[in-house]
């Protein structure tokens, strides 16, 4: 999903190619745009998540107890920066993305010791985890378009977030439409649901949760 291309080489690309100067100009707006403009197809929405979104999803989750927590597809970090509010000062917070600019972004606007933003892909979750030191997460988010993933991605990338989740650990997810509910409920041992209106669009809620 990421071409072969190295971290380092890429951030100088980024650095002559003008995102300082979008940021400068636009914000993370300006980051978001050029990263849409590079992988459309990675990007799950042109608004951000709204409040209502962000409240519901987060109110589930057990947070005193959470040790690692890893994000698909922060982008420049509508829900970074509130799942940084919610973690314990002693856990981290794994962001992964494919997308260099939105990875740079992140690494050179957020100052937290918890936080450690990787360029990868979702399907590794398994290695960046280990890498990172940790055997298991506690919760995994993700903010992907899993609907426009190839099945077989999707499939391989929720398979992959079964095993990494600790016993009793969750699968969160905030999409459009089905693809992600359907394939988390084949998946995980047991799901709740929601629907948020207050959201442009209105979004479908899931949490998968691992057997204890």
């Amino acid at each position: 999903m990421t071409g072969n291309i190295s971290a380092k080489s890429t951030a100088r690309g980024i650095k002559r190619g003008g995102v300082k100067l979008s940021t400068k100009l636009l914000g993370p707006f300006g980051v978001f745009l050029q990263g849409a403009i590079k992988e459309p197809g990675m990007v799950g929405a042109v608004f951000p998540s709204s409040k209502s979104t962000i409240d519901n999803m987060m109110k589930k989750v057990d947070w005193e107890n959470c040790k690692l927590v890893v994000e698909y597809g922060p982008g420049v970090g509508t829900f970074t920066h509130h799942l940084l509010k919610h973690l314990p000062a002693d856990a981290q917070l794994l962001a992964i993305d494919t997308n260099a600019h939105y990875v740079e972004h992140l690494a050179n606007t957020i100052a937290d010791p918890r936080f450690k933003a990787v360029l990868g892909s979702a399907t590794d979750v398994e290695r960046i985890v280990k890498e990172a030191g940790h055997e298991f997460a506690d919760i995994v988010i993700s903010g992907l378009p899993i609907s426009t993933l190839p099945e077989d991605v999707a499939e391989d990338m929720i398979d992959a977030t079964y095993r990494v989740l600790k016993p009793g650990g969750a699968f969160l997810t905030y999409q459009y439409r089905l693809k992600a509910r359907r394939l988390t409920e084949q998946a995980f041992d047991r799901i709740d649901k929601k629907y948020v209106l207050m959201n442009v669009p209105p979004n479908h809620l899931t949490w998968g949760w691992k057997a204890a």
